[in-house]
């Protein structure tokens, strides 16, 4: 995986999780790397029309941005809402990808990537995973377990694990 891989948004079929797992890691690429953060990517999907709705990655908004959460900010001002009412202006059947699973605990205080997803409520149907989140930061993610209770689909996604953690950890200190 090249750093400079570009965003091909056009052309991939409904259902191919790979290719949006693929474009979500191209996004990862444009974080910087740091020893504080993983670097992510993350693509929004209207699962009716096979459209995406919004892109992120870490750190691509001003403050300490995850992925998703510069998707829903995008989303948000696309659709002239606050964040916390996506829920009103989201289509039904929403698909989220993330290269790594989104976090249940945020050191810095702001709110966890999976409470944002919760937030939005059933309009997200289903999260697709590249890789669990290292223990690195936090030990014992719970955002698959809040996901399924609160009746939202968890996939995994394989085959790009080791593609996604070398770019995730991009910055870090090696065998920490």
């Amino acid at each position: 995986m090249t750093e400079s891989a570009p965003l091909n948004t056009q052309n991939i079929e409904a259902g191919d999780h790979e290719a949006y797992m693929r474009l979500a890691l191209s996004l990862a690429t444009k974080s910087p790397p740091k020893p504080t953060n993983y670097r992510v990517g993350a693509v929004v999907v209207d699962a009716a029309t096979n459209a995406i709705l919004a892109t992120g990655y870490t750190l691509e908004l001003p403050g300490n941005t995850h992925a998703e959460q510069c998707c829903f900010e995008k989303l948000a001002k696309k659709y002239a809402v606050a964040a916390n009412h996506l829920s009103e202006a989201l289509p039904d059947g929403v698909l989220l990808y993330t290269t790594v699973e989104p976090c249940s605990e945020r050191l810095s205080g702001n709110l966890p990537c999976v409470d944002r997803i919760l937030a939005i409520g059933k309009r997200i149907k289903t999260v697709y995973v590249g890789v669990q989140e290292p223990e690195k930061f936090v030990s014992q993610n719970s955002g698959k377990q809040k996901l399924k209770e609160a009746g939202i689909e968890f996939v995994h996604v394989g085959g790009l694990e080791k593609e996604i953690l070398e770019v995730a950890t991009a910055g870090h200190e090696k065998g920490s």
